[in-house]
């Protein structure tokens, strides 16, 4: 009988390690399972969040490649029509001193008969010459118009002609000339075209 008991005691024993284990793991289990929930709640907000300032981030990086865009072109733009009015800074007085350059050309033709009016032409021609060095020395050209082909951006035709010696539209005549600043028309010339 005391073997019956000692066994059963020891079966007893056995089921309550089993048991407790049993417990002891189902415990475990829930508890682990608890765990996990709250640890998702817990990076749930907190993906969320990095995936929220992730986006503020993106954001903040596009706005800033923008204006660093926008300051480049500002930049490049300000240097291009600083470089422009640089180079036809003379433009308006260059446009003022053509009607007397004009004077000065129609001046010129002019026939002298004596000694006193030879040496004032004289004096006019000199004026000229130093009017139109300074020009040249700013990048003032003389358009070149006489046998050469008719062109809209250079000419400006008020007379057609019918000359054989020339062809089709070429100019024939200038009445007045023309003239460039750099590559810039300032004045086309005035010119008659042969048909």
């Amino acid at each position: 009988m005391t073997e019956e008991r000692n066994t059963e005691q020891e079966l007893n024993s056995q089921m309550d390690e089993e048991t407790v284990e049993e417990v002891f793991a189902e415990n475990e289990a829930s508890e682990k399972t608890e765990e996990m929930p709250a640890q998702e709640e817990e990076q749930d907000p907190m993906v969320k969040k990095v995936a929220e300032l992730q986006g503020k981030l993106d954001e903040a990086e596009n706005r800033y490649l923008r204006l660093q865009a926008d300051f480049d072109n500002f930049r490049r733009r300000s240097r291009i029509e600083l470089e422009a009015s640089a180079k036809y800074r003379a433009q308006s007085i260059i446009t003022d001193l053509l009607p007397a350059i004009d004077n000065f050309e129609r001046a010129l033709k002019m026939d002298v008969d004596n000694e006193q009016a030879k040496s004032l032409k004289q004096g006019v021609e000199m004026v000229y010459r130093s009017l139109l060095d300074a020009l040249k020395n700013e990048g003032v050209e003389v358009i070149e118009a006489v046998g050469k082909e008719f062109d809209p951006h250079l000419h400006q035709a008020v007379m057609q002609a019918e000359d054989e010696n020339f062809g089709p539209n070429i100019v024939v005549e200038e009445f007045q000339k023309g003239y460039m600043l750099k590559d810039r028309i300032i004045r086309p010339a005035m010119v008659k075209v042969n048909q």
